[in-house]
């Protein structure tokens, strides 16, 4: 029975993947416009941050739309597919939950952000529009 309930969600997968991902490019907003000077800023202090997601999960693409509207070049890492990102969130954080936004300090301390409202409650705090 195990098998076929996981057959079941790989297919439902396959299926709606591809649908998702063209939801989020049709209805992806409209990016915000800084100054040159503030958009370097922000490009700089993004460096630090990097996203573990899946890309047909609901709220990894909700959290890479915000992401596109407050205009943030956040490194991304598919911890899907990608084995090295995969073991590199388990080992962090114990579980390959995603999205989880990894937020490496000045002082090199690196703190793990998970559940994709807390993100975006970071990120707008961070990077207000």
């Amino acid at each position: 029975m195990k098998p076929l309930i996981r057959l079941f969600f790989k297919t439902l997968r396959v299926l709606l993947g591809p649908l998702m991902l063209l939801k989020e490019r049709l209805t992806r907003p409209a990016a915000i416009q800084r100054a040159a000077e503030k958009q370097a800023e922000v490009e700089r202090q993004c460096q630090s941050l990097t996203l573990y997601q899946f890309r047909t999960c609901p709220f990894c693409i909700k959290v890479r739309q915000e992401m596109h509207r407050l205009g943030l070049p956040v490194e991304k890492r598919d911890a899907q597919h990608d084995e090295v990102a995969r073991s590199e969130l388990l080992q962090a954080t114990g579980a390959t939950k995603v999205p989880c936004l990894k937020i490496t300090a000045h002082n090199g301390s690196i703190e793990w952000l998970g559940d994709s409202g807390k993100i975006i409650d970071y990120l707008r705090q961070k990077f207000p529009a």
